[in-house]
């Protein structure tokens, strides 16, 4: 493994252990030149995901791009990065066990969106409006009112 800071290859792994509920295992490492310490996490590599598009294209499953979603329907509210990982760590899990090589995007936006739900209602909001894409008021206020009803 390469060292970050300083990029020469001598790398000792001094800790390790199982990481996001046994998903994968984080390292400790320590340069051999430099003395730094660095953390890596090793994932299983398993078959890749195809997440079928509403215009019916398909693209590879990408963890980036649920990411990205929630973090932007989380811009300044009171939801930790931890918090972002979690939920995104939680969808994965879900999708990779419902052991289907294709899956549809209405599939993954529902299960980040129920997430959302009990996390953050206003980032629920937001996220609903972009991914059920909203063309005027009333459905942003009909979606408003699903969420004050509970």
């Amino acid at each position: 493994m390469k060292c970050p800071f300083c990029g020469h290859e001598n790398t000792r792994v001094i800790d390790s252990r199982p990481a996001e509920e046994n998903n994968s295992i984080r390292r400790r490492r320590i340069c051999d030149v430099c003395g730094k310490r660095f953390t890596t996490y090793e994932k299983i590599d398993s078959i890749p995901l195809i997440i079928i598009k509403k215009d019916e294209n398909r693209e590879a499953y990408d963890r980036a791009k649920i990411e990205a979603g929630v973090l932007r329907a989380c811009h300044k509210r009171p939801v930790s990065t931890s918090q972002v990982s979690r939920l995104v760590e939680e969808v994965e899990t879900e999708l990779f066990n419902m052991e289907e090589r294709e899956l549809s995007s209405q599939i993954v936006g529902e299960l980040v969106m129920n997430k959302l739900k009990d996390m953050d209602a206003v980032a629920y909001v937001r996220f609903a409006s972009v991914y059920r894409e909203f063309k005027d008021i009333n459905t942003f206020m009909d979606e408003l009112k699903k969420v004050l009803d509970k």
